[in-house]
């Protein structure tokens, strides 16, 4: 458990490629005793969700650039030394994951498929479509994807609003928004996971209980200290969690939340900073960090845009129990400096088969690699 904090004064070398850069401020982040980072990995455009080849392939989506990078550590020396665009002009491909020997990108309002994606690095295509038909909304259109246990194809459809009703309502009329969807790819058959669920852009499996557990972000214009971001777990199919009508398990809004009671939803396991927008999170189960981070949660407070004064730009660690999480705590802290200086904003996390966990940046454009060492 983190009992003190140290700065670490960490000097990014240089690579010969030019991947490493030595002018992002490490020596700014705050890490328990015994944990260093370094970088892994920079000119990785608006680098966001991340996900592991069979050959060791890092491949990267982006949400602002259009863009999938394959980043490639060639010596396994723990820095990257190739830096590879597969794809360019997509439409928001934040999330992507691999299963198989093949790549899958998420846009806003389709799926694509690599095949064999690492056998053909040089020239990839255009991959197929084997989704076509999500919301065309940008607003929250971006998404993270995975596949679970179960082998099935989960994907989040976000709210195309800060808040507003999307089934039935006026402007925005389709059950698929605010949920947790999951596809069953044999067979195209497609399955409501969550509902209720503003804007979730990361979700992983308990590693005892293998239920789903997944970040959610908070509406906007509540004011600096509300509604709180949330971190929610999935003990039953199609569970409803508030959105619109009620933040945080218990907080009515303001404007749909008229006639309706907290105890018709599920509340959120954790109830975190308002405005730090959670994105990524990771149960960890490498065998690199000691033995009290085994099955931690690490969060990505990715950062807040519309507060007085900023909050988040920090990755958090979660003590949790099967059902809920006991101890909320920072592991790293640094990216907002003094005077709401912002150098950095974490996303998204990747185990690495040696135990070392690497985290995207889409601000400082970089992915970071996170170490232990006695």
């Amino acid at each position: 458990m983190i009992t003190t904090m140290r700065k670490l004064i960490l000097a990014a070398s240089l690579l010969g490629s030019g991947l490493a850069n030595a002018a992002l401020p490490l020596d700014k982040l705050t890490l328990p005793d015994g944990f260093s980072i370094s970088v892994y990995a920079d000119n990785v455009k608006s680098a966001r969700q991340m996900a592991l080849g069979d050959k060791g392939t890092v491949f990267v989506g982006s949400r602002s650039a259009g863009l999938v990078h394959a980043v490639i550590d060639s010596d396994g020396d723990g820095k990257a030394d190739k830096v590879l665009k597969i794809a360019s002009d997509l439409v928001m491909p934040s999330g992507l994951t691999f299963k198989d020997g093949d790549l899958y990108v998420s846009e806003v309002s389709q799926i694509r498929k690599f095949s064999n994606i690492e056998s053909n690095l040089a020239s990839p295509g255009k991959g197929e479509v084997i989704i076509n038909d999500l919301p065309g909304d940008r607003h929250h259109g971006w998404k993270n994807i995975d596949f679970g246990p179960d082998g099935q194809l989960y994907v989040p459809v976000g709210t195309p609003c800060n808040v507003c009703i999307t089934k039935g309502g006026e402007e925005f009329d389709d059950e698929r928004y605010d949920s947790i969807l999951k596809y069953d790819l044999a067979s195209g058959q497609r399955t409501w996971v969550a509902r209720g669920v503003r804007n979730s852009v990361g979700f992983d499996w308990h590693p005892k209980t293998q239920e789903l557990w997944f970040s959610d972000n908070g509406r906007d214009w509540m004011g600096d200290d509300l509604p709180p971001c949330e971190i929610n777990r999935v003990s039953k199919a199609g569970q409803h969690f508030g959105y619109p009508y009620i933040h945080g398990g218990d907080i009515p809004d303001p404007d749909f939340g008229e006639g309706k009671k907290p105890e018709d939803y599920t509340p959120p396991v954790a109830r975190l900073g308002a405005h730090v927008a959670p994105l990524g999170i990771h149960f960890y189960q490498g065998e690199q960090f000691p033995a009290e981070y085994q099955n931690k949660l690490f969060v990505a407070e990715h950062g807040s845009w519309n507060r007085s004064s900023k909050v988040g730009y920090k990755v958090m660690m979660a003590t949790t129990t099967e059902t809920g999480v006991e101890k909320y705590e920072t592991f790293i802290d640094g990216w907002l400096q003094p005077g709401d200086e912002v150098w950095g904003r974490p996303v998204a996390f990747l185990p690495m088969p040696d135990g070392s966990l690497l985290i995207s940046d889409d601000f400082a454009d970089a992915i970071y690699r996170v170490t232990y060492q006695k």
